[in-house]
């Protein structure tokens, strides 16, 4: 399947789980489901997020880890696997495999700190500028000289 093709399919799998969006990351693209980050493309396959409650129904499936190679290495993240080959048939059959996904990026999201400082939004009231004290006229070069002169 080809990579624009694999993009599209994948965000039809997951149609019925809520509002997909496509963005392109690291050669690849990110997908998100009601704007929570589920899931990514990348080397031709689907990759859905887990964690540690989830991982291991993904392993038992046959799943593979994402791997990807850096200074000649490769490097594991084990925080997306991929879907069994036969979830990647229908919704229906993609359906308890991304309901996973989406639980482990809630627990994730969860699990960060809040911040406790915003910047303000810019519909917000400004704070009220201090006043600018006025200065007073003072005389300017020669039009003022032929004023005086009388």
């Amino acid at each position: 399947m080809a990579y624009e093709e694999l993009a599209a399919h994948s965000a039809e799998l997951l149609a019925p789980l809520g509002a997909v969006k496509l963005r392109r990351m690291f050669g690849g693209h990110g997908i998100y489901v009601d704007d929570l980050f589920i899931a990514l493309i990348a080397f031709d396959q689907l990759f859905l997020k887990t964690d540690d409650q989830t991982r291991a129904q993904f392993e038992g499936a046959g799943g593979e880890p994402f791997v990807y190679e850096a200074s000649g290495k490769p490097v594991t993240v084990s925080a997306y696997w991929t879907v069994p080959a036969e979830a990647m048939e229908s919704p229906a059959l993609m359906q308890p495999w991304a309901r996973l996904a989406i639980a482990a990026a809630l627990r994730a999201r969860a699990s960060k700190p809040s911040s406790t400082r915003r910047k303000p939004k810019a519909t917000e009231a400004a704070p009220a500028a201090k006043p600018r004290k006025a200065k007073a006229a003072a005389p300017r070069g020669k039009a003022s000289a032929r004023g005086s002169r009388g």
